[in-house]
């Protein structure tokens, strides 16, 4: 019986939403829309001037607002299994058969210039599950990138409602369809959700109780409740009663056991699982397992409560190896196989794929409604930086476990030149390390510098900076650097005058930071202009100098010892030339009591203070 074509008021939708111009809507309705029921089209907004909008201006008429829409909806044939007040969001095989039903309607010859408008009821929960289902179709099947997907319910009002967990406390953590259509897409984009190689017979069989209630959340993690069968404790081998457990799937296909358990041994044998992890007390003999060659080991902890943080990475380690070594799947349950399940798998995706909390909830509930309950959410929230922490950690070991290249253990002065230069240290001494290659390329590339002292850096890891000399700091003493350039200078005006001071070996560290800070009060009463008598007995180098040198002049003195040689006589002011790898200033200030030398006849050069970048030129006024 058909209705009149006069719209009622209760047929009027609430709510349109375009998706698709001119072909498909998301609308919701108070009673059920026939095929005579008029669709308002939302009004389109103003686009710029092409030849195409003008063409359609001029045939107003031309479309597929000319004819009746097609309306289909899913509430009343796609039913979400609630727990307790949750309601959402609708799992992969929901989507599975909106999908075969929305393509029946497309290919269907008499809908081709057709609007199809998919609708739901007007109550929050209805108009939730729709709009993310509709959502998620866009990511998973039409390859729609989550904003493209998530544009047209953005701006809805009121906004739709967000989804909450299976437990029975006060719902307390959220998740909106934004993260459910972010996780989906994560998911895909990591390969570990498509409907492919879906069988959405194999879904719904297993998915209840009394045929295993077990889901595949990812190709290599099947979440599944816990099996209850007596006996408990395991059966030793060796013995009468371990020969008589079934050992094949045929043999369990033919034992007494009940249906869910014998589901379940058969499905995991079949499917290549390699190992089940068991999070409850005992209510089955693992021997069921390892007599089919499946591995089981316990990790029990409390129901609704959270693992510690070494169970949690003692799981991963295992998974880990089981997916990359072995390449065979893990099957993990609790009670339920909801709370505490849920915790391990979305631990393990966080560090091995990097999810969000929000999205690997979203993500597991798509493919095992329910999963993750209460304060648990909270949880993979709090550590989820820990978990992707882990992987950068094992990742890095695992590289620094990969021989290098085989390098000589002493390398010969040719082996460390740069740019053309030998870099060996001014008093002639050579590092104990091996050489470290391109490790070092974030602290020059002065390899001899080394401190012999501190353990050597784990192959395939950069270096740090900080060090227990703290040579970078500019007040700190240099091992092989400025006070090495001083010693020089001191030998050299011992010889040239008896009244020069030297810097002896026998003066502790403190005193010789002391005799500079004295040279720079006397510089600092004295006048620019020095007598060469005064010149000639004085160190020739400020303490300015040497504190700008210390800290951004270190591997350019190893570069460029050359210079330091020639300052065996050290009439004029020392050159340093720069470095290919480390940071110099522009220019370096000598010293005033060589203003009135011969050979620099000009006065003091101000520094300009400018640090160069690694291969900037030489500013020189």
């Amino acid at each position: 019986m058909k209705r009149s074509k006069m719209p009622s008021p209760s047929c009027s939708p609430e709510q349109v939403v375009e998706y698709i111009q001119d072909r498909l809507y998301l609308a919701s309705y108070n009673s059920p829309p026939d095929s005579q029921a008029p669709f308002p089209y939302p009004s389109q907004q103003p686009k710029s001037p092409s030849k195409r909008s003008s063409k359609s201006q001029q045939n107003p008429t031309r479309g597929p607002k000319n004819k009746l829409p097609v309306y289909f909806t899913v509430h009343d044939t796609l039913f979400y299994n609630a727990f307790h007040a949750d309601f959402g969001p609708l799992h992969i095989g929901h989507l599975y058969r909106f999908a075969v039903y929305f393509h029946a309607i497309l290919g269907d010859p008499a809908n081709a210039d057709r609007a199809v408008i998919f609708w739901s009821k007007p109550d929050s929960r209805s108009r939730a599950n729709a709009a993310c289902l509709v959502a998620c179709y866009m990511v998973l099947i039409q390859s729609w990138p989550p904003h493209l997907a998530l544009a047209p319910i953005a701006q809805v009002d009121p906004p739709y409602m967000p989804f909450r967990d299976a437990g029975y406390s006060q719902a307390d953590f959220i998740l909106t369809i934004q993260d459910v259509v972010y996780g989906i897409w994560k998911a895909k984009e990591e390969s570990l959700c498509g409907l492919k190689d879906f069988s959405i017979e194999d879904y719904e069989k297993y998915e209840r109780v009394d045929m295993g209630d077990f889901n595949w959340v990812t190709p290599h993690f099947v979440a599944f409740a816990s099996p209850q069968h007596q006996p408990t404790a395991p059966i030793p081998p060796n013995t009468p009663e371990y020969a008589s457990l079934p050992s094949t799937v045929a043999e369990v296909h033919a034992s007494k056991l009940p249906i869910p358990f014998k589901n379940t041994l058969a499905h995991f044998s079949s499917r290549n699982v390699g190992l089940v992890v068991r999070l409850n007390s005992e209510l089955y003999s693992p021997s069921y397992f390892t007599s089919l060659g499946i591995n089981h080991i316990d990790m029990i902890f409390e129901d609704g409560t959270c693992p510690p943080l070494p169970l949690v990475r003692r799981f991963i380690r295992i998974a880990h190896e089981m997916i990359t070594v072995k390449n065979k799947g893990i099957a993990v349950h609790c009670k339920a196989g909801l709370g505490r399940t849920g915790c391990l798998i979305g631990a393990y995706l966080i560090y091995r794929y990097g999810f969000t909390a929000n999205e690997v909830i979203s993500f597991m509930r798509f493919m095992r409604p329910g999963m993750v309950v209460g304060p648990q959410q909270h949880w993979l929230h709090l550590n989820q930086g820990a978990f992707r922490e882990w992987w950068i950690e094992d990742t890095l070991r695992q590289k620094s476990v990969i021989p290098a290249p085989v390098t000589p253990s002493r390398p010969s002065q040719k082996q460390r030149s740069s740019n053309g230069q030998t870099a060996t240290p001014p008093n002639g001494s050579h590092s104990k390390r091996s050489a470290l290659g391109e490790i070092d390329y974030n602290e020059g590339s002065a390899t001899n510098q080394v401190d012999d002292n501190l353990p050597a850096p784990t192959p395939g890891q950069p270096r740090k900076s900080h060090r227990k000399d703290s040579r970078h700091h500019p007040y700190a003493r240099n091992v092989s650097g400025t006070l090495n350039m001083e010693k020089e200078l001191d030998k050299s005006v011992d010889k040239s005058s008896p009244g020069g001071h030297r810097a002896s070996n026998e003066h502790s560290e403190s005193e010789e930071e002391i005799q500079l800070r004295m040279l720079a009060k006397q510089r600092a009463t004295r006048s620019p202009i020095a007598s060469p008598t005064t010149s000639a007995t004085q160190r020739s180098i400020s303490y300015s100098t040497t504190v700008s040198n210390n800290y951004m002049l270190t591997d350019e003195i190893h570069d460029d010892q050359e210079n330091w040689v020639e300052a065996a006589n050290p009439k004029t002011p020392v050159s340093v030339k720069r470095g290919s790898g480390a940071l110099g200033m522009s220019k370096v200030r000598p010293s005033p009591r060589r203003a009135d030398s011969k050979n620099d006849a000009k006065g003091v050069r101000k520094a300009s203070g400018r640090i160069g970048s690694i291969g900037s030129p030489t500013r020189v006024k």
